[in-house]
């Protein structure tokens, strides 16, 4: 008889737990049964290996532009970039070949982009006498590596631009294309061309980049990456390792406490380069771990580039995955860099906004109208 009275006991108490929110009331980290029980921004997700049954997690990436404002150089931002952004499990194949190859994301860039990522990397081939997003080796695409022409997910970004008029989004091309002005023809056909901030504009020695809302009153709300270093001198492409720093992708990039530059880049401590990519992903994608991935060891990792960059904040932060979590993942994690690089803090919405009072105290005590700190 005791034994029924306290497993009834724990069934309550169970059973009371899960039901002390609902509705659309539950938070962060609070047990959930549907999608309907979690509050806004939040979905309801089981992180098997982090803890039992399912909690409401994070689904967007808090808008430092809105949170403070866009008064500052664009590399006093961190965006949220999802490594791989179109190989998407569970995509149809688009060549009539069954696809084999691996998968990075679960959702369409469209979602990606509406959920606060606001850097994709990309993958690009010439294939079938067009240009295509493939997730292949040795610089050659094939019917069972390949994704979608790349103007799709070219035109899901230009339709996101246009309607999120303030908002900026970074393309960095793994580029594999060889056609003479293939990927300008490219831009220009999906209509991003008139959002092309120009890499003649770009700084080059490790300069702050122009405030956020002078690249939106200029419409420069488009910046491109390429892995090709002759496509900047032949097609006005940026390329890459001039504008930033990386860290080692895959494995060798998640080892604690060790933040290395991959081959292709400079030290990670080059202030040359005024941007810095923090990738932190798998060499074999992992969904089942991506959840616990996400969570502290990304921050772990973070605080460690942090360090290897000479004290300098990750302005990207490339995931697979990137929505799985055990709670804030890594939304939080890119609200903690947003919050380190515009006013000093652990969480950007810490801050505030920026005012002229803030502008003329900095201008009393340095003698200059300098990058806010917060106080």
């Amino acid at each position: 008889m005791h034994s029924s009275s306290s497993t009834i006991l724990l069934l309550c108490v169970v059973f009371g737990a899960a039901a002390a929110c609902s509705s659309g009331q539950c938070k962060v980290g609070d047990p959930c049964s549907s999608e309907a029980d979690c509050g806004s921004e939040l979905y309801c997700y089981n992180c098997w290996i982090e803890f039992a049954g399912k909690r409401c997690i994070r689904t967007t990436v808090t808008n430092p532009f809105q949170i403070v404002d866009t008064s500052l150089p664009f590399n006093k931002y961190a965006f949220l970039t999802t490594h791989n952004s179109f190989s998407i499990h569970g995509e149809p194949s688009r060549t009539g070949v069954p696809r084999i190859t691996l998968y990075n994301q679960e959702d369409s860039v469209t979602d990606q982009l509406n959920n606060g990522v606001r850097a994709l990397m990309l993958d690009v081939y010439d294939f079938r006498d067009d240009i295509w997003l493939c997730h292949s080796k040795g610089g050659k695409c094939f019917d069972f590596t390949a994704f979608e022409p790349a103007i799709d997910t070219m035109r899901e970004v230009a339709s996101f631009l246009s309607s999120h008029p303030s908002e900026i989004v970074t393309l960095i091309l793994e580029d594999y294309v060889r056609s003479e002005r293939g990927l300008p023809r490219l831009f220009r056909d999906a209509g991003l061309t008139q959002y092309w901030f120009p890499a003649s504009r770009m700084p080059r020695r490790g300069e702050d980049w122009p405030r956020v809302r002078d690249m939106v009153a200029r419409g420069h709300r488009l910046l491109v990456f390429t892995s090709d270093r002759w496509k900047q001198a032949a097609e006005g492409i940026a390329y890459q390792w001039d504008y930033m720093v990386e860290n080692q992708y895959g494995d060798g990039g998640m080892r604690p406490g060790v933040c290395r530059n991959r081959s292709e880049s400079a030290a990670m401590d080059d202030r040359a380069r005024s941007l810095v990519l923090v990738n932190y992903f798998h060499t074999v994608p992992l969904r089942l771990t991506a959840c616990v991935d996400h969570s502290r060891r990304l921050v772990d990792m973070l605080r460690t580039c942090h360090a290897a960059a000479g004290d300098r904040w990750a302005n990207f932060v490339a995931v697979d995955y990137y929505k799985r979590s055990d709670g804030g993942g890594a939304f939080a994690a890119t609200d903690m860099l947003n919050g380190m690089l515009v006013c000093g803090r652990d969480d950007v919405r810490a801050c505030k906004k920026r005012t002229l009072k803030d502008a003329f105290r900095d201008l009393l005590l340095h003698g200059k109208f300098s990058v806010w700190r917060g106080w």
